[in-house]
């Protein structure tokens, strides 16, 4: 409650503040917004494995690819406003290393007129997160929003490392941009939660609220205050969060999204007519949204998705020199060794360098509605690197948390950059014991973050993947009864017995594997001691298979009914029916 009140006291007083009083005519007029999302550090394409979609195969994304779809829009719309949304600066060997200043150089040069910041935004913790977003002159030029995001009161965090700031606010709330004779608001809404998978102390000094109270509160003084035409919300909250945030708060035109990774192939409008689009992840999609306004109100809209590929788009020079640029120093033609700023460990190998093979495509990407395996479930990339970490560990079970982020790989070399899309976040990995019943209950809270039909529980993740063992899920069941015939090598689960298991581990949570209390853990080193990153893991299982090649067992877990099917056109991978709105 206390945080709640605190938050509506803030935002009102700062608007009351900063508010001009002066009189300002109705709008008319056209504003296109150019939105990209889910960058996750990918700075060069990566192929297309996603089963049945109209690319497949093909190469997609690369930063200098969207900045040319950009120009494109640009040139078609001049006044067009280029919002970046959360979680970039994370997802790749060259933004762990430099902390993302890779990410930011190239970005820079994009002109980005509002960014929204994401959970991952704060993996290097709260000092470089305000260095690179927060004062005057940040690094990042993207004029960061967060209306939702606090530095920690003495009340919450007695050792605070920000004292003098407590209670305030590390960004401005929202910005106002008059555009083409349309005066435009633009709300900015953080996560809710910080990278839980690296650690909690990543956002010492910081809190963050669920944002619904700011976004209420700030409707009214814009439209009363500030006589904005269009109220626009940038959010990485995820779809169905927004979905919930646009039917309970009115007042929102249009929500540019970002988080879950879904992809707009077509607009979302809810029940309140407010518009809702998110696109994908690692730039293979930017979204162009022109919304029509007559009279201060938007009377209509137009939406196109653009699919970002080497076919579609040719490399703008100089973006495409500014990667090579911030690449060069990762990669044969230059490489230098680097310190992982999160564990320590060096990287002494260019990421460029071809470490093993696949015979199969590697990623967790498909839709819902899939054939095969459906990303919210499982992905062969999950598993590939849960057969890596129970063989490195000789142990009964190897498990990685259900991540979003990731990249695809066609069948055929795997790079060491691969390895880092999947693993950026500085993990160890250590063997230890975990109980069955423990076991069981990671599954039931994994399937309840992602299948409960009230939105707020979603935890950001898909389903736990597991090497060595296999289950039923009924999507459909209640919290608890989900999971059934958990097998362990074959074996029914005893649920009283300590199974071996190898997995993530940091130093800060000296007696958790996977976040998960464990036993006995021994954490694994180079044969002088030295310490490991989980990619380096990765890299030796591969050395050790036949032909260096990787071949993993896939649909480990057994679906005993489809998951719901998407509420629109669009296929989203989050299962949005499971939305709690009865009318959807």
């Amino acid at each position: 409650m206390f945080k709640m009140i605190r938050a509506i006291i803030l935002s009102v007083s700062w608007a009351v503040i900063c508010a001009p009083l002066t009189a300002v005519a109705a709008g008319n007029g056209d504003v296109t917004f150019i939105h990209m999302g889910d960058l996750h550090g990918h700075l060069v394409p990566r192929p297309n494995m996603r089963e049945g979609d109209p690319d497949y195969g093909q190469m997609m994304g690369g930063l200098a690819y969207v900045y040319d779809e950009v120009k494109k829009i640009r040139k078609a719309h001049p006044n067009a406003l280029l919002i970046n949304g959360g979680d970039t600066v994370q997802g790749s060997a060259e933004a762990l290393y430099t902390r993302g200043e890779a990410m930011t150089q190239v970005l820079n040069l994009f002109k980005i007129d509002a960014f929204n910041p994401g959970n991952w935004d704060y993996l290097y913790g709260t000092e470089r997160f305000r260095e690179l977003f927060a004062g005057d002159k940040p690094l990042a030029n993207w004029h960061a929003l967060s209306a939702n995001l606090y530095y920690s009161t003495l009340y919450e965090f007695p050792e605070t490392i920000y004292p003098k700031q407590a209670g305030q606010r590390v960004l401005k709330p929202y910005m106002i941009k008059d555009v083409n004779g349309v005066r435009v608001g633009i709300i900015g809404l953080t996560a809710d939660r910080g990278p839980q998978a690296v650690s909690t102390r990543v956002m010492e000094g910081f809190t963050m609220t669920p944002g619904e109270f700011e976004v209420a509160a700030a409707i009214p003084l814009l439209r009363k205050k500030h006589k904005v035409d269009l109220i626009v919300l940038i959010s990485e909250r995820g779809l169905g969060a927004n979905l919930e945030i646009a039917e309970t708060i009115p007042g929102i035109d249009i929500i540019l999204s970002s988080d879950m990774h879904e992809e707009s192939r077509k607009e979302l409008i809810a029940k309140s007519g407010t518009i809702l689009v998110e696109e994908g992840q690692d730039g293979t999609i930017v979204g162009e949204l022109t919304a029509h306004v007559k009279n201060g109100k938007m009377v209509g809209h137009s939406w196109v998705q653009h699919r970002i590929t080497t076919k579609n788009n040719q490399p703008d020079p100089v973006i495409a020199a500014k990667v090579a640029e911030v690449r060069l120093p990762f990669i044969k033609a230059g490489f230098v060794p680097h310190v992982n700023p999160i564990n320590a460990s060096i990287l002494r190998t260019p990421i460029d360098t071809v470490i093993g093979f696949t015979k199969i495509p590697l990623h967790r990407a498909n839709f819902a509605g899939a054939k095969d395996m459906n990303a919210v479930i499982e992905g062969s990339s999950h598993d590939f690197l849960a057969d890596a970490f129970r063989m490195a560990c000789h142990s009964d079970l190897g498990m990685v948390r259900g991540f979003r982020y990731g990249t695809h790989v066609a069948p055929g070399p795997i790079k060491l950059e691969d390895i880092y899309h999947y693993i950026p976040i500085g993990p160890q990995i250590a063997c230890g014991k975990i109980a069955g019943d423990d076991i069981r209950w990671m599954l039931e809270r994994g399937a309840d973050s992602s299948l409960s039909p009230y939105v707020g529980w979603w935890g950001g993740g898909w389903q736990i993947a597991f090497s060595g063992l296999t289950y039923d899920l009924d999507p459909y069941k209640e919290y608890g009864n989900r999971v059934s015939n958990i097998r362990v090598d074959g074996d029914p689960i005893d649920m009283e017995k300590l199974y071996t298991v190898g997995g993530y581990w940091y130093v800060d949570n000296p007696n958790m594997i996977n976040r998960h209390k464990a036993w006995e853990i021994n954490v694994l080193k180079d044969k002088d001691g030295g310490i490991l990153d989980g990619t380096d893991i990765v890299a030796y299982y591969l050395q050790m298979l036949p032909d260096h090649t990787v071949n993993p067992e896939l649909n480990r877990v057994h679906l005993l009914a489809p998951l719901p099917k998407p509420i629109s056109e669009s296929k989203e991978i989050q299962p949005l029916k499971g939305v709690y709105f009865p009318q959807y």
